[in-house]
């Protein structure tokens, strides 16, 4: 990529701070805006993320509050802010930009109230052309990212030209990144993986081992490979980066929130008490309540996210799940 672009990033927290540092360092125009003055003002203070150890700002990274300054000269913008926020985002951005301005989106979630992806949400709430809209997603851990450590994403849209576009302007010999068009897939994967890796870390918290794990981190792929086939995504994606891919870092990885929660649930505490010790937002414990909505509209068996929502949500044994799951009818290993 020989040219370089005004960037806006819509987030300062661990990856929309990776993200802005990443793209400051090959050469775009990066200003990142964040709600939070307090946030703002310590970043323009201190030029250090506050989550990612080492990660310093160059005085050329513009951090503001002023959606319309954060604005002014975009032509593109990055969504990293939580997924439940995004609506109300778009809300507030539609009118200051241009309804053919590239939005990438890196928000991995379903909207509670919609149950829909964040490309959707974002064509609903802003009417921006859905050929506008990439999804970059991927076994993408902030902390590594920013060490410089070999990454690969998949840039996904229904047009050609913007998801090789987007490939373009990220790529790098420290990020690799493909392509894809099903984005409804790539979506769902980097989404509704989350739920699984709260499964993975519930497993690591009751104390059970690697047959169990790797049962469960199997089985997921198929739920989440389930859910996309009746949603209409192509079942390829999810043998892909933002499928199986992003479900293993994220339920492996000890940067995962996700399964932190997870593991804490499976040690005995409880949901409230881990969510207020929490600084940064673990997406899957609200997609838990989007997927149970999504299995059921669409009459379709998705047991251990089911089992996730029983946990989180209606108070139910860890360990006595894990035992209705194993003992669930017999049949055959296929997705159906």
């Amino acid at each position: 990529m020989n040219s370089f672009l005004p960037v806006t990033i819509f987030g300062c927290g661990a990856w929309g701070g990776t993200i802005a540092h990443y793209l400051d360092q090959m050469g775009h125009s990066v200003t990142a805006w964040s709600k939070f003055p307090e946030e703002i003002d310590r970043l323009n203070s201190t030029r250090k993320h506050p989550h990612i150890s080492g990660l310093q700002f160059s005085e050329s990274i513009q951090f503001t509050t002023d959606i319309k300054e954060a604005l002014s000269d975009a032509q593109i913008i990055i969504i990293a802010i939580p997924s439940q926020t995004v609506r109300k985002l778009i809300s507030q951005i539609k009118s200051l930009s241009s309804s053919e301005i590239i939005i990438v989106n890196l928000s991995k979630g379903i909207e509670n109230s919609s149950l829909m992806t964040m490309s959707q949400v974002i064509v609903d709430e802003g009417d921006f052309d859905p050929q506008n809209i990439v999804s970059l997603y991927g076994p993408s851990h902030a902390e590594e990212v920013a060490l410089g450590m070999p990454t690969t994403l998949v840039s996904a849209g229904p047009s050609d030209g913007n998801t090789a576009f987007i490939q373009q302007v990220f790529s790098s010999e420290n990020l690799r990144i493909y392509t894809n068009s099903d984005i409804l897939g790539v979506e769902l994967g980097g989404s509704v993986k989350n739920v699984i890796a709260i499964a993975t870390g519930i497993i690591d918290g009751i104390g059970y081992g690697d047959n169990t794990k790797a049962a469960l981190i199997t089985r997921g792929i198929t739920e989440i490979t389930r859910l996309g086939e009746k949603m209409g995504a192509d079942p390829d994606t999810f043998s892909g980066l933002s499928g199986v891919g992003d479900l293993i870092v994220t339920c492996l990885s000890k940067h995962s929130r996700n399964r932190y929660v997870g593991e804490e649930i499976g040690k005995g505490q409880t949901l409230e008490k881990i969510l207020d010790g929490m600084e940064m937002v673990a997406e899957g414990v609200k997609t838990t309540e989007s997927v149970y909505q999504l299995q059921k509209k669409h009459t379709i068996s998705m047991p251990i996210s089911t089992a996730v929502y029983n946990v989180l949500y209606r108070g139910k044994n860890a360990q006595q799940e894990v035992k209705e799951l194993m003992t669930r009818d017999l049949t055959i290993e296929k997705r159906y």
